[in-house]
């Protein structure tokens, strides 16, 4: 059905495109600011989110453009996601911090809708599905002895002592909560998920700058369907073996991407160019 459905896009993308279809692969880089989203976290009042950056250094791709106003686009990326938590105690003073960090390889294959112009600059969109597969990853939480707040339906840590109202004194933590397999996880707690399926957005230009080279700037999104966290972590979870507060652990990456993309037989502009320059010698 899957396949049915890809071959039926494509099929019609071209019947409406009338035009030659153009091959392309590229190169791209960027940045990404994660968010790792989580209700029983953002629940808990000894964490507090902050913005954290992470590079994808390298990405490369292989599109089709089936006209001037849809092609299909193929990536494979190696980016580095996660999400910097501080732990605070009862008086909201820093005592610690959560922090995700984890590193994936992405596969989206993009179904790309392009501005029909001929003109240097275009606008596009592209939205289509992505396997993520994770490479390493660690959830690490660290903080000293304190006085904290501990939500209702949370059990206190080990060895923790009841001040009453809700404050509980904890002793000093450091330990890896959870982690890919590579990772000595304390007591065996679980890992992330190996392979997440996820949806990716982008919005951006496409610029050619040179006869067979265009450059593309996108604001880049994706959010994966499935929790991140491994099926063992979230069993333990939802039999209440583990002080957290359990809802779906989802990951959401919004950045900035920028690729350098090599047109075979000429960016949309020279081509153009060309034609002019042909006619021109026709009429002569």
């Amino acid at each position: 059905m899957k396949k049915i459905l890809l071959v039926s896009i494509i099929i019609f993308c071209y019947s409406k495109s009338q035009a030659q279809v153009k091959i392309h692969i590229g190169a791209s880089t960027a940045m990404n600011s994660t968010f790792v989203l989580d209700k029983g976290l953002k629940a808990d009042p000894r964490y507090l989110s902050t913005a954290t950056y992470k590079w994808a250094p390298v990405g490369f791709s292989f599109g089709i453009d089936l006209g001037k106003r849809f092609g299909l686009q193929l990536e494979s990326i190696k980016a580095a996601q996660g999400q910097f938590y501080e732990v605070r105690d009862a008086l909201d003073k820093i005592v610690g911090s959560r922090n995700f960090d984890m590193t994936y390889l992405q596969f989206p294959l993009m179904l790309k809708m392009m501005g029909g112009s001929d003109k240097a600059a275009r606008m596009n969109f592209q939205i289509g599905p992505q396997l993520s597969i994770i490479q390493t990853g660690t959830e690490i939480l660290k903080y000293a002895q304190s006085i904290q707040n501990i939500p209702d339906g949370v059990p206190p840590p080990q060895g923790a002592t009841d001040l009453g109202g809700g404050k509980y004194e904890v002793p000093a933590v450091d330990e890896i909560i959870s982690g890919t397999s590579d990772i000595p996880v304390t007591d065996k707690l679980g890992s992330f998920k190996e392979k997440e399926i996820q949806l990716a957005a982008a919005i951006g230009f496409d610029i050619d700058i040179m006869r067979n080279f265009y450059l593309s700037t996108n604001i880049r999104a994706n959010y994966s369907f499935t929790d991140m966290r491994g099926q063992d972590l979230i069993d333990l979870v939802n039999t209440g073996q583990y002080s957290e507060i359990f809802d779906q652990r989802a990951n959401l990456a919004v950045g900035m991407q920028l690729a350098l993309h090599w047109m075979i037989g000429g960016t949309r502009r020279a081509n153009a160019k060309d034609k002019k320059l042909r006619d021109a010698m026709k009429s002569e």
